[in-house]
């Protein structure tokens, strides 16, 4: 079997033309870039609001945790449902699957960016305040700063769950790395399929990598020691 999964990754046809591993490989990650940028523009704003102000926290941050627990797959197909009639061509099955992706990214999101702006020094706050700083310049000049640790946590742990969860986006027709599974098992290619897990699961620690290279850059030395 391992000598059939090797076979199927090293094919140069398995990786050239519209259906092959290059063109999937885009495609899933665009789906998955658009999912976290759309969620991170809910999730950062309110995590900020909250982990600044204290307020909407107990509602707010259950909600998101509550959110975990919803079953992707079921929710893609009632979106697909619901949407379908109201949608035309491929946005009909697009907008459903990026829905899904971001309500499963939200959860991650928030709690890191509420988590990272909770956990600064009351004492940071409070001498920001008394070389007069007002709300806003706190919280961008010393909350935020202090917090990126763990907002970049929080990306990188919901990017991991929507590389993996994205590829369901293939049961409704769409492409991704999904694909490889949904044809391989269709047409009993295992090894397909297993070549299809490896790819979804290389993609996911490359990603991460990435993000974990683009942390040590941002997030101040000091800040990264003491993490």
């Amino acid at each position: 079997m391992i000598s059939l999964v090797g076979e199927w990754l090293t094919d140069p046809a398995n990786w050239s033309g519209a259906r092959g591993i290059w063109a999937q490989l885009v495609t899933h990650l665009q789906l998955s870039f658009l999912a976290l940028f759309l969620a991170a523009l809910i999730a950062v704003p309110l995590g900020l609001y909250i982990g600044h102000t204290g307020r909407g926290r107990v509602v707010v941050v259950n909600l998101a945790g509550g959110f975990r627990a919803v079953p992707s797959l079921g929710v893609l197909f009632i979106a697909v449902l619901l949407l379908l009639p109201r949608l035309s061509g491929e946005a009909a099955f697009v907008v459903p699957s990026v829905i899904v992706l971001v309500v499963l990214a939200i959860p991650p999101v928030l709690s890191g960016v509420y988590a990272g702006v909770q956990q600064v020094d009351p004492a940071a706050r409070d001498a920001a305040r008394g070389m007069g700083m007002t709300g806003g310049q706190v919280l961008t000049q010393v909350e935020i700063p202090c917090a990126l640790p763990l907002i970049f946590s929080g990306l990188r742990s919901a990017m991991l769950q929507i590389i993996a969860t994205a590829t369901i986006a293939a049961v409704v027709g769409l492409g991704g790395l999904g694909r490889f599974l949904i044809d391989g098992q269709a047409t009993r290619d295992y090894a397909e399929m297993a070549g299809g897990a490896l790819l979804v699961a290389g993609l996911a620690l490359t990603v991460d990598f990435v993000f974990g290279l683009a942390q040590r850059l941002v997030v101040s030395p000091g800040l990264a020691r003491a993490e």
